[in-house]
């Protein structure tokens, strides 16, 4: 997969119908264990809530989803929240909704709205990027190459890194995967083939507040 969504940092929302508060904890993870651990965490902090059910996905090809309705009517929680997660196309994400019992029962179809509504109030309060597929590519160039580089730099809307200046010009530039070929070969062309490129790397990365936050593959 190129690109995908995920949660870069998680958050917490809330609702409250009919009396019951419905608590939603959002947090990334990379495995089953992770995802079994946050539970066990929100657990902890909620102890005396009735419920703590959840729902999470893991794996680029969702090799694992699961979800528990901890106790609620079967269906009614932990399928509504996984479908949210789903919904939205989210990757690599846990949500825990906690549930404060209210004294008044909502039915099947009010549960599986609130669990749902929980579930959104808690994406709507977390950071939630774009994770692409990348490489860092570093071109080394005389000083007549370095406006051309930064000229087709600026077009695609590539991320420079870092710059080093000696006697030539050495440039560490992060580039999509699906733009490395038409960006090598505009380089090459602007400069009359003189710029030198080598992949230094691969690696996701996603733009944050306007600035570049890499992952490593």
């Amino acid at each position: 997969m190129e690109n995908y969504k995920t949660v870069f940092r998680g958050g917490q929302g809330e609702i409250v119908e009919k009396k019951s508060r419905f608590i939603a904890t959002v947090r990334p993870v990379e495995s089953e264990e992770e995802a079994l651990a946050f539970l066990e965490e929100v657990k902890k902090q909620y102890w005396d809530a009735r419920h703590n059910c959840h729902a999470f996905s893991v794996g680029l090809n969702r090799e694992l989803t699961r979800c528990s309705d901890d106790g609620e009517p079967s269906g009614t929680a932990g399928r509504p929240m996984l479908d949210v997660l789903l919904g939205e196309g989210l990757y690599n994400t846990a949500v825990v909704v906690t549930r404060y019992f209210g004294g008044v029962l909502l039915g099947t179809g009010g549960l599986v709205r609130a669990y749902s509504r929980a579930v959104q109030e808690g994406l709507k309060n977390s950071v939630i990027i774009e994770k692409q597929k990348g490489i860092l590519l570093k071109i080394d160039t005389d000083y007549n190459g370095i406006g051309r580089i930064q000229y087709q730099a600026g077009e695609r809307n590539l991320t420079i890194l870092d710059t080093e200046y000696t006697d030539r010009v050495c440039m560490h530039i992060l580039v999509p995967a699906e733009e490395e070929g038409a960006f090598r070969k505009a380089v090459t062309e602007g400069t009359s083939g003189k710029a030198v490129m080598e992949k230094e790397k691969d690696l996701r990365f996603a733009i944050i507040d306007g600035k570049a936050e890499i992952f490593e593959e």
